[in-house]
């Protein structure tokens, strides 16, 4: 009985140490749950902003494509932005078609036309959008807001 009195006092131990365990992981867990505040975590994100073209407003395509807006992929894996869209305030919006953003890279999306290439695209519009006061939103495929990008009011400039 001293072989089996010894096997269930090792197991019970055992036992208790993975309950141990387990219960300290969850605070840490929880601690992490929140974070993003409603947005979708995402290594793609908006970068820099080219709003009201530089130079001269001659309306021209040059003059549009002046104006852009980058969207970066900070993470190490390529993203394909299939059905990502990106909207100014007034809700103009560009929807990416079969695009794959490589790891630790950065598209332009212009306004005007354009032949698309690996870093840059063109939404083929005849009028700026990018106002001196703006926002720029990027959703995913699913209609998640994962980054916004606002400017103006005073040289306010916000990125979130």
């Amino acid at each position: 009985m001293s072989a089996s009195l010894t096997t269930r006092r090792a197991v019970t131990a055992f036992l208790a140490a993975g309950v141990l365990l387990g219960s300290a992981a969850l605070p840490a867990a929880a601690a992490d749950h929140g974070r993003d505040h409603g947005r979708a975590h995402s290594a793609v994100t908006i970068g820099n902003v080219q709003y009201d073209s530089p130079g001269r407003d001659a309306r021209s395509n040059h003059s549009l494509n002046g104006e852009w807006v980058e969207v970066k992929n900070t993470g190490k894996h390529a993203v394909n932005l299939r059905g990502y869209t990106l909207t100014d305030r007034e809700g103009n919006r560009y929807r990416f078609g079969d695009f794959k953003l490589a790891g630790h890279s950065a598209v332009k999306v212009h306004t005007g036309k354009g032949r698309d290439t690996q870093r840059d695209v063109y939404q083929g519009r005849r009028m700026q959008i990018w106002d001196k006061q703006d926002t720029a939103t990027l959703r995913d495929a699913r209609n998640k807001v994962i980054s916004t990008d606002s400017w103006g009011r005073g040289g306010h400039h916000s990125r979130g």
